[in-house]
């Protein structure tokens, strides 16, 4: 089976490591070359052509009043109902238990589901009386912002790896960890045979110090995902920070050699599936991957793919938060014993945990401190020497006239705070024709309030004419290029996906091919389809933003890719 074959099969065991669900398609072309093949030489006047059929307007830029505070991540997180509750609880006396994805799910991902519901069913007591587990199934990055931010603060939490349970030990919340281990897992690293095979030529083993080396000589395209959301992701940071400097990862040797093997680093995924697409397409040579979804995956991934193990450990432990009763924790204790025991480790090795027992933790535990910090060097590097330059283009079609355009607005006024002070941003408008309301600068001060008050002052009248507003988006960064080569392109297209006039994707998907320039797409009561065959052309993702979260996707959106 080929790749793109196995991929696409495998979509839906994949683990979603942030909890925004980003679907990507794979869109089927019948343009002829003329259309979908724009050579380099070619493109600057195929988009001049474009360009000059586009009716395009310049507004003066409006001052709004921005916030200086700090982001508010309680603020912009959604009600705890957002997260389905897999396990409920039988008594009144019960323990609220925050539960990773690959555990706390259902099907192959629902092992400790199953386990607490046959807990709950044995009628356990404590001191007499009735007790029972609640399961809440939650990305343990996610978890972790409810409860370093103090918004909903469960009983007890299992994170896949205990990276997380330092970090909510630094923000200040009492915890007391239950037991070091529920389930035994693994990260590592995904490398195609043929690859893994060449690198052990080269470097005589694989582990993440070769991997960076090989990355760093631009030997090997691999990628990972979002450190602040994906458990994988953060354990691939620290443990590349160390083998840069195994005593510090924050020196300013660690914190060099991070930002050059960061420079040839061609993707960071904002969820696994958004990484398995671009897997899909051939751009990547491996990726980062939890050993229960290797394992657990149909198709040849194990004939065709070979798994790396790395950092630390993901054996699920279990921490009390908070002031909770003696009655809860004692709960928590005959949980463990119960979950833990014979019958249930023979079923999670049933659902693919508790393989390659026999690795160590090659990373040394690290305090909740140095993990934030870690992240903080990780938001400033990932994107080496090259600051982003970005243009929003936003709908403003009558279709978007009130609730959508209003959720646009709230969307970029509260995200705009993860933009980067070092990068350049810009943003248009479109309705029937093109506005440019803010031309692309410096995100400094002055350039916030432009945006901030330019957003707030946009209205919705018109047709649609979305691919006219992405090839003006396209001409504003080749101009602003031409004088600054030296940054990284971006487009964020906000939209509800309709589009009735202008240009189409046929006329333009050329173009976006040989700029190769992400296209984010943000859907407001969209037609989701229509935006995910724009983005899933350069692999970028793409967003539902019709739920109460958006302002929390959007931002960790941000956080990912500016």
């Amino acid at each position: 089976m080929n790749k793109g074959k196995f991929f696409l099969i495998a979509s839906s065991l994949i683990i979603i490591v942030f909890i925004a669900v980003y679907a990507g398609i794979t869109l089927t072309s019948n343009l002829g070359k003329s259309d979908a093949e724009v050579s380099a030489e070619d493109a600057g006047k195929r988009l001049e052509k474009l360009y000059s059929k586009i009716s395009v307007n310049t507004a003066e830029p409006v001052k709004g009043q921005i916030d200086i505070n700090p982001v508010d991540v309680a603020e912009s997180l959604p009600e705890i109902s957002k997260f389905p509750i897999t396990v409920t609880n039988t008594t009144d006396l019960y323990v609220e238990i925050f539960s990773s994805t690959e555990k706390g799910g259902t099907g192959t991902d629902g092992w400790l589901s199953d386990a607490a519901s046959d807990f709950n069913s044995s009628n356990p007591s404590i001191n007499g009386k009735p007790v029972s587990v609640m399961i809440r199934n939650i990305a343990s990055g996610t978890a972790t912002d409810y409860i370093k931010s103090g918004k909903y603060i469960p009983d007890a939490f299992t994170p896949s790896n205990e990276l997380w349970g330092e970090m909510v030990k630094a923000a200040g919340v009492k915890t007391e960890l239950i037991s070091s281990r529920l389930v035994g897992n693994v990260p590592g690293i995904v490398i195609a045979k043929a690859k893994h095979d060449e690198l052990v030529n080269s470097y005589g083993a694989i582990n993440v110090k070769t991997v960076t080396e090989a990355i760093a000589n631009n030997e090997f395209a691999m990628g990972y995902t979002d450190p602040f959301a994906s458990s994988t992701g953060l354990n691939f940071l620290v443990t590349a920070l160390k083998t840069f400097d195994n005593g510090n990862p924050l020196s300013s040797e660690a914190v060099k050699g991070f930002e050059q093997f960061q420079v040839n680093v061609p993707f960071i995924a904002s969820t696994t599936i958004q990484m398995r697409d671009a897997a899909t397409s051939g751009m990547l040579d491996g990726f980062v991957l939890e050993y229960q979804t290797f394992v657990n995956t149909p198709g040849d991934l194990k004939n065709e793919y070979v798994f790396t193990p790395f950092g630390v450990r993901h054996d699920s432990p279990l921490y009390a938060l908070g002031d909770i009763s003696n009655e809860k924790k004692e709960i928590l204790k005959a949980f463990t014993t119960f979950v833990t025991g014979e019958k249930y480790q023979v079923h999670a090795k049933e659902r693919g945990f508790n393989g390659l027992d026999d690795y160590k933790a090659e990373l040394e535990p690290l305090d909740g401190p140095t993990l934030s910090a870690a992240q903080k060097v990780w938001k400033e590097k990932k994107n080496g020497a090259k600051p982003i330059a970005a243009v929003f283009v936003t709908d403003v079609s009558g279709s978007m006239d009130g609730e959508a355009l209003n959720r646009l607005k709230e969307s970029l006024t509260q995200g705009q705070k993860y933009l980067g002070k070092d990068n350049m941003i810009g943003l248009v408008s479109y309705s029937s024709d093109v506005t440019i309301n803010l031309p692309i600068a410096r995100y400094d001060t002055n350039q916030q309030s432009l945006f901030v008050g330019t957003v707030n002052s946009l209205q919705a009248s018109g047709g649609t004419a979305t691919f006219d507003g992405v090839v003006v988006a396209i001409k504003m960064l080749q101009d602003y290029m031409a004088a600054n080569p030296d940054v990284k392109p971006l487009i964020f297209v906000l939209s509800d996906g309709e589009t009735n006039e202008g240009h189409s994707l046929k006329d333009i998907r050329g173009l976006i091919e040989g700029y190769k320039i992400p296209i984010y797409t943000i859907g407001y009561n969209a037609d989701i389809q229509a935006l995910q065959s724009i983005s899933s052309i350069n692999e970028a993702a793409s967003i539902n933003a019709d739920t109460d979260d958006v302002v929390y996707k959007i931002s960790n959106l941000f956080n990912v890719q500016m």
